[in-house]
């Protein structure tokens, strides 16, 4: 059993009401499109013409050289945390990167590679019934923006 889990509601609300990013920066405020911008934390996209943040957040509990840090979205008015065992409406492209991490929040190599969206639960508990796997990132495959974590059900 999996569960795809959003950023922290604290680390969501500090962004959203104008916290520092990953870079020490205050979130951009734009208008969404309607299509490619999904929100971290409600897990659906962003609907056209509402509020959203684009910032720079690290998914890790702290830096180090395989703490990435990247570009993400937000909704910009407080949204509800999505998650649970179903793979989340915003994961709307064909394919994603799925890696496993370890306990150490580095890379456990040989873990990654390209999944087809709909195998991503499949392939996800696949590298969580690994002992040395403590959880797996969701990531763009074009631009390895992080997308959703996904832990143990």
């Amino acid at each position: 059993m999996i569960r795809f889990t959003p950023i922290p509601t604290d680390i969501v609300r500090h962004y959203q009401a104008g916290g520092a990013d990953a870079n020490g920066q205050t979130p951009e405020r734009q208008l969404a499109t309607g299509t490619g911008n999904p929100c971290r934390h409600c897990l659906q996209m962003v609907p056209e013409g509402a509020g959203m943040l684009v910032l720079a957040h690290r998914p890790f509990p702290a830096p180090q050289p395989y703490a990435e840090l990247g570009p993400i979205f937000l909704c910009a008015d407080a949204c509800q945390a999505g998650g649970g065992a179903v793979l989340p409406a915003m994961l709307a492209s064909p394919e994603y990167i799925v890696r496993g991490y370890g306990a150490d929040d580095r890379i456990i190599y040989g873990t990654g590679g390209v999944v087809p969206t709909p195998a991503i639960p499949e392939r996800a508990a696949e590298l969580l019934a690994d002992p040395k796997v403590t959880y797996v990132h969701v990531r763009s495959a074009r631009n390895n923006c992080y997308q959703v974590r996904i832990d143990r059900g």
